[in-house]
């Protein structure tokens, strides 16, 4: 008998936080989500830890230098998307520099918004991820069908 395991789109999502906002980034030109408010993150790509991704992720999208002893990976959303997807929600404790829009070509907008407020539309599996505010070690499910 043939095993039907396949691999699973991982993500990773930066949760910066400040003064009681945190940064959300509008998507644009990526074909998913585009117009949304979202966190900035992305795909694990082979061979990446988590750490290693979010790390990369805050590079590539943020400018920010990251260090892994800055990072707390706070909760897990399983969901079902376009495909059956994990995506990993990852708290930045520290940074040095200020958060620059780095991609812009896939990002439009990059700001500070106040979490008991935030911007609309928003990607809806984040919001979800950020009324987890202060739990730690959460696990969501999302998109499956009940049953």
């Amino acid at each position: 008998m043939q095993s039907r395991h396949h691999a699973i789109p991982t993500g990773v999502h930066l949760i910066l936080r400040r003064d009681g906002q945190v940064l959300l980034m509008r998507r644009a030109n990526t074909g998913f989500f585009d117009g949304l408010f979202s966190l900035p993150g992305g795909h694990v790509e082979a061979g990446e830890s988590i750490a290693m991704a979010a790390i990369r992720e805050g590079r590539e999208e943020l400018g920010l230098e990251l260090a892994e002893a800055s990072l707390a990976t706070v909760g897990v959303i399983h969901r079902l998307s376009d495909t059956n997807r994990i995506d990993f929600f990852v708290e930045v404790e520290r940074w040095q520099q200020e958060p620059r829009r780095a991609e812009r070509d896939k990002c439009d907008l990059l700001d500070w918004y106040p979490e008991r407020a935030l911007p609309a539309p928003l990607v809806p599996y984040v919001r979800l991820a950020l009324q987890r505010r202060g739990e730690a070690g959460w696990i969501l499910e999302q998109g499956w069908p009940a049953g």
